[in-house]
């Protein structure tokens, strides 16, 4: 990709996280990213292939990996926090506004499955996790996909709401929210 392409990635993305897909046009993208409205069309098929070519590339997706979740030390409540800080690391309110900023009818066939993949990884890879603690006793519950299912909702809950409100509904910042959070799931599914 030479440097007018991603320019006009960069701008096409940094819009539809802006104002969603629906409301950017290629003449706001062009605007942005310094170049001429035809340009993109000698670079793109237009703004779908844009926004397909940038959820490809590490910048515009978070790269979420299995391999997060490898390394624990076996210490719930410390794992835990370390997978959260991960996650939020990874799925910023930035990337929250931007999948919402790619669920439109014209696009969600074709960006489901990337966007579906962040929480699948996070979910599987605590799957996982939370089996190897229950097989160690430490867990009162086997039914590992609840569990998972609720951590990633507590995860994903604190950075919807940042990425909609800012400090509007809480001024809480994620590391203060992790600790309460995490020792309040942990007591929930221990012994």
């Amino acid at each position: 990709m030479d440097q007018t392409g991603q320019n006009i990635i960069d701008a096409a993305m940094e819009l539809v996280m802006e104002r969603g897909y629906t409301a950017t046009t290629t003449k706001d993208i062009a605007r942005r990213a310094g170049v001429n409205e035809c340009t993109i069309f000698r670079k793109f098929k237009g703004k779908k292939e844009i926004v397909l070519q940038a959820m490809g590339q590490k910048r515009w997706h978070p790269d979420l990996e299995p391999e997060d979740f490898m390394n624990y030390t076996g210490g719930l409540t410390e794992d835990l926090c370390r997978f959260s800080r991960i996650y939020m690391n990874k799925v910023t309110p930035e990337f929250v506004k931007l999948s919402l900023g790619l669920r439109t009818p014209e696009l969600a066939e074709d960006t489901k499955e990337g966007i579906l993949a962040i929480p699948l990884v996070f979910k599987n890879g605590l799957m996982e996790y939370l089996k190897k603690m229950h097989e160690q006793g430490t867990l009162i519950s086997g039914d590992y996909e609840s569990m998972a299912m609720m951590f990633l909702s507590l995860n994903f809950g604190f950075v919807f709401f940042k990425a909609s409100f800012g400090p509007g509904l809480t001024e809480m910042e994620a590391d203060e929210y992790i600790g309460t959070m995490v020792d309040v799931f942990v007591r929930g599914v221990t012994r």
